[in-house]
């Protein structure tokens, strides 16, 4: 397995490879991780991500045989087939092309030039969602017979340690209401964030004061909503950027919100509102990508250019303790679908 991004900070492509490297492994597999920055059977250590793949993977490859070699970073196959190892590529979102302005430039055609080159490659595409694997048809010139829809799971929250007292201390010394709204995710262009922000900046102007929490560690294209937290706290509204969490401080914080926002622009899956349904916080997504795939009717929808409707869906769920109980219920049953083991068996299979 690629395990390129399991030594760094958690993004959903490093929860994706550390879940799906356990869920398999419990099912039998020998999973081997190759390219890590530290661990595993072949780190890569001071070679860059890219340069690995590119160079030492094949090599590795043609000298080790796996039964299966599983990129799971979008691309990241080795530029030509090797024989007697069987090339699985994992798809999480096209979002480098659907949305360029929300990437550099150079990560774009990285992105475009060495997916086209895996999907020529690859015996098996695995796409975490029809969303996804609707928009990879219509992009790419690959097999539909040789493409598979394998949803992530949610259940990995359980795996996560419990908070410790000191955990408990920092979250009570934030001075949080019980009804908090929380943002939590990476905080790069396409998640929309700053909708949230002026959502509840409209809240705040007509008498309300709501607490907007955003969690998540900056990325391309977040010095905007910055500039747009700093304009919203000069007018009083209350917004706690807290960076990026550790996993047991991340949870502990999802379960103490009142409501989960998420308006993304657009989605491959959409992990961390699912996260948020699984632990029973009513949530709120846009209708944008594979959001409504994903949480079907258990969130809350709105148009990611609407700060007025999000704002509108605030206020109720503030306001209705009863309402927000419902759909904190109807999450959970939502989400109780979305396991790790169901995965790895469908996996096992397209693996052969």
């Amino acid at each position: 397995m690629d395990a390129s991004l399991w030594d760094e900070p958690t993004t959903g492509i490093g929860l994706y490879t550390r879940a799906l490297h356990a869920a398999l492994t419990a099912k039998g597999a020998k999973v081997e991780r190759w390219g890590a920055a530290r661990s595993g059977e072949f780190p890569r250590r001071r070679m860059s991500r890219t340069r690995f793949f590119l160079e030492q993977a094949p090599k590795l490859l043609v000298r080790e045989v796996p039964d299966v070699f599983h990129a799971v970073s979008n691309f990241n196959l080795p530029l030509q087939k090797i024989a007697g190892v069987k090339l699985v590529l994992t798809v999480h979102d096209l979002i480098p092309m659907l949305l360029p302005d929300t990437v550099s430039t150079a990560f774009r055609w990285q992105f475009r030039l060495w997916l086209a080159r895996s999907l020529k490659v690859a015996d098996a595409v695995v796409c975490v969602s029809d969303t996804t694997r609707t928009s990879l048809l219509q992009h790419f010139d690959a097999d539909p017979a040789r493409v598979h829809t394998v949803h992530n799971g949610v259940d990995h929250v359980e795996a996560v340690a419990k908070p410790d007292r000191t955990t408990v201390q920092y979250l009570d010394a934030l001075g949080l209401p019980p009804t908090f709204f929380l943002y939590a995710g990476a905080l790069d262009a396409r998640k929309n964030v700053g909708l949230v922000v002026q959502a509840c900046d409209r809240l705040r102007a007509a008498g309300h004061h709501p607490t907007l929490v955003i969690a998540g560690q900056p990325w391309f294209g977040s010095d905007e909503l910055e500039r747009e937290v700093h304009a919203a706290r000069a007018r009083g509204l209350d917004v706690r950027m807290l960076g990026y969490l550790a996993d047991p401080v991340f949870y502990a914080l999802m379960r103490r919100a009142g409501v989960f926002v998420f308006p993304s622009r657009y989605e491959g899956f959409g992990l961390p509102p699912l996260e948020a349904m699984h632990l029973g916080v009513p949530t709120i997504v846009s209708n944008a990508g594979s959001l409504p795939e994903i949480c079907g009717d258990a969130a809350v929808k709105v148009d990611p250019a609407d700060d007025h409707g999000l704002a509108f869906e605030l206020l109720r769920l503030l306001e209705d303790p009863a309402a927000r109980k419902a759909l904190g219920k109807k999450g959970q049953a939502r989400a109780a679908a979305f396991t790790w083991e169901a995965a790895a068996t469908k996996l096992l299979k397209i693996y052969g």
